[in-house]
């Protein structure tokens, strides 16, 4: 194996894992973010409603945050089972995607 017929396949593997690093890296970041968001928003409408200004009825927050929980489910479920299928970039093979899984474990590890 000559170093010209290496070049593509360290490409690939290496361009797959700074894209699932970089990828792994903003979800978490994003995922941090939106946590911290409806905290601060919850813990909010709790203060106000212990000071008498808004009436909050827990009883439907709870039943629309759970439809909006199976539609979360739903979601990933659907797309657990479209791994499988086939994809336009299939012909890339099994570099790209274990690298690229590597890159996003490593990526949501260290987010």
């Amino acid at each position: 194996m000559i170093s010209t017929d290496l070049a593509p396949f360290a490409g690939t593997v290496g361009g797959g894992f700074f894209l699932g690093l970089i990828t792994g890296y903003a979800i978490k970041k994003v995922i941090k973010l939106a946590a911290v968001i409806i905290g601060l928003f919850i813990a909010a409408i709790a203060y106000l409603e212990y000071q008498r200004i808004v009436n909050v009825d827990w009883n439907r927050i709870q039943v629309l945050s759970q439809g909006g929980i199976t539609w979360v489910r739903d979601a990933i479920t659907h797309i657990s089972n479209n791994i499988g299928a086939p994809h336009p970039v299939s012909h890339i093979g099994i570099p790209l995607a274990s690298s690229a899984s590597a890159g996003l474990v490593l990526g949501l590890a260290k987010g």
